[in-house]
């Protein structure tokens, strides 16, 4: 199960559709769960921020955690978005064995 994780990420709507759309179509991921209306509190640039948000739950394999990364933030709008990853620790075996075959990459 080590082979599998979920990345998640906090997006504005605006931008939701792009990222899902890449990832899903470039095969780096087998899924994502959008939870729409988010609220989001944080620091930046030292004062409290407070904002909506869509969470992206992202399930693909460990291998293509780099990859995706890496083209979230050429898209995501924030400059320096929140993308964190989760290794899957127990799991239906026939959805692994689903992602891994979604994700060619």
């Amino acid at each position: 199960m080590k082979n599998f994780v979920m990345v998640i990420t906090s997006v504005p709507a605006k931008s939701v559709d792009k990222i899902i759309n890449y990832i899903l179509k470039n095969k780096l991921v087998a899924c994502v769960n959008r939870v729409r209306n988010v609220n989001s509190f944080y620091w930046w640039e030292n004062k409290i921020c407070k904002d909506k948000e869509d969470l992206l739950l992202i399930k693909t394999k460990k291998t293509l955690v780099n990859k995706i990364i890496e083209e979230i933030k050429k898209i995501h709008p924030y400059k320096i978005p929140e993308i964190i990853s989760f290794e899957i620790y127990k799991a239906n075996k026939e959805y692994l064995k689903w992602i891994k075959e979604i994700t060619t990459k």
